[in-house]
């Protein structure tokens, strides 16, 4: 299978489509159908299966697609987001956010994990995905993709909007860290240990930000309204 996109380095795709070319041997399983935007092929080169992930998203029943080459079909990818693919061999320890998953290949298992209680109630997600076998999976992210190294008795803190993956293995809570008004000012974070690495997303928007950023300075604004026509001169 062929994917076609403008890339950057590390392999992340960061226009707002992908385009897969499938060989006769290549299969796909598309998790978002309504993200294909075109297909050329033969019409029973495309399978849509209703899966059922144990009552995820409030027992609603998902579509899958399965699609076979000869083909090639267009992805369209959400705004401001990109895509990033993961090549998989043999059993996989890390759990993945449903939501975050656009395709997989033939080769690959998916299973649902049930998370633990308080898990749930945080996160508002019941089940994580598990892989196993030998393939390739996309995962879509606000911008790109990072590993961040667990250790097992140093806690990292992960701003829970931004976690993608994480270790089964792993010791996972939510918290806030820093002092009194560090903690009062940040978003919720997962405090994890243990071994082996978080897929973490890090081109998360963030709209404070950006207004900040734009804004002019104090300075800037005091002189266009003391100076003669400095609207014009301090634009």
């Amino acid at each position: 299978m062929e994917i076609r996109s403008d890339t950057a380095a590390g392999g992340i795709h960061q226009q707002s489509y992908a385009e897969l070319l499938l060989e006769r041997e290549d299969t796909v399983h598309v998790l978002h159908p309504g993200q294909i935007v075109a297909f050329q092929g033969e019409s029973a080169r495309r399978e849509d299966k209703l899966m059922n992930l144990q009552g995820m998203y409030r027992k609603k029943k998902l579509i899958r697609s399965r699609l076979t080459g000869p083909s090639r079909l267009l992805l369209a990818l959400p705004g401001g987001y990109s895509l990033h693919c993961l090549s998989l061999a043999g059993n996989e320890d890390l759990l993945f956010e449903f939501r975050h998953l656009l395709f997989y290949t033939e080769g690959i298992e998916m299973k649902s994990v049930m998370q633990s209680f308080k898990n749930m109630i945080a996160t508002k997600d019941v089940m994580r995905m598990k892989f196993s076998g030998t393939g390739t999976i996309g995962i879509i992210s606000a911008g790109p993709i990072r590993e961040w190294k667990l250790d097992p008795a140093q806690a990292s803190y992960i701003d829970t909007r931004s976690l993608i993956a994480y270790p089964q293995s792993s010791s996972i809570e939510l918290s806030v860290y820093g002092n009194h008004l560090a903690s009062q000012h940040m978003s919720f974070q997962w405090k994890m240990t243990g071994t082996g690495s978080a897929l973490l997303q890090v081109g998360r928007p963030d709209a404070r930000l950006e207004q900040f950023v734009s804004q002019d300075s104090l300075a800037k604004r005091l002189l266009r309204e003391i100076v003669p026509f400095g609207g014009v001169w301090f634009k």
